[in-house]
């Protein structure tokens, strides 16, 4: 990583408490190819973006998935916070700064001939804020991927918290229905925001944005997009995807 150039990051706002109790988090959603690239490259890539929550897609899920990540996320600086194996591949990191007051695992209906998708979701506060969390992986098959759209909108919804912020890989670009679908609801942070690049697919040539952070109404997005200050060989090294990360304001209860 090229060290001069994390200055950079000073273009988004440190993570802290402020003064009226809302919460100022950094969170990081990322595509990991199941850590089939080079795992050195992946940590330094997140720690690098110094985040609080990392909404992980394609995480490890077969043989010792759960040490896997484990070792990622120490390597990072972060705690494994919930799936992987256990929700077909979506998974959640945190900082020590987040307190978990739960998390849950969902498998969604497996369609014949297709992957097994899920969703990877916590509840967490920061100091006195409260906010829900979801990772997910949306299917490359369209109608699937848009009942999928549909089942993270309910899944939100269930978290029973005011403010969620989800993420992940897509599989779809802005004008497609799911994102727009996804858009009607939540708040598209790089739209809302944009800081840094725009495009998160593929780190050789980035040409699409198929990677988004969602958030609900609310929550102040302060900026979000592909961080400018990562190095390009780091990230062809270290997955297929570009990261997304995005600088958020939660407001105290």
């Amino acid at each position: 990583m090229d060290s001069g150039s994390l200055s950079d990051l000073s273009e988004l706002p440190n993570s802290g408490t402020e003064p009226d109790g809302s919460a100022v988090i950094r969170v990081l959603s990322y595509n990991i190819r199941s850590m089939r690239d080079s795992p050195v490259a992946l940590a330094r890539v997140m720690k690098a973006c110094a985040p609080d929550l990392v909404l992980i897609q394609e995480a490890p899920r077969f043989f010792r998935w759960r040490k896997q990540l484990a070792r990622l996320a120490r390597a990072a600086n972060l705690v494994y916070l919930s799936g992987g194996g256990s929700a077909a591949g979506p998974a959640l990191l945190c900082s020590l700064r987040a307190t978990v007051e739960r998390t849950e695992d969902v498998l969604l209906p497996l369609t014949p001939g297709l992957h097994r998708r899920g969703f990877a979701t916590a509840v967490v506060r920061f100091g006195g804020v409260r906010l829900g969390v979801v990772s997910c992986h949306l299917s490359l098959q369209k109608d699937e991927r848009y009942a999928q759209g549909g089942l993270l909108l309910d899944r939100i919804a269930e978290l029973g918290v005011e403010h969620v912020v989800a993420g992940g890989d897509l599989n779809e670009r802005p004008d497609g229905r799911t994102f727009r679908r996804l858009g009607t609801a939540l708040q598209d942070c790089w739209a809302k925001a944009p800081w840094g690049g725009e495009y998160t697919s593929t780190p050789d040539d980035p040409h699409q944005r198929i990677d988004a952070i969602l958030a609900t109404e609310g929550v102040e997005v302060l900026g979000c997009g592909v961080p400018p200050f990562l190095d390009a060989d780091e990230l062809r090294a270290a997955t297929d995807h570009l990261p997304v990360l995005a600088a958020l304001r939660i407001p105290a209860a």
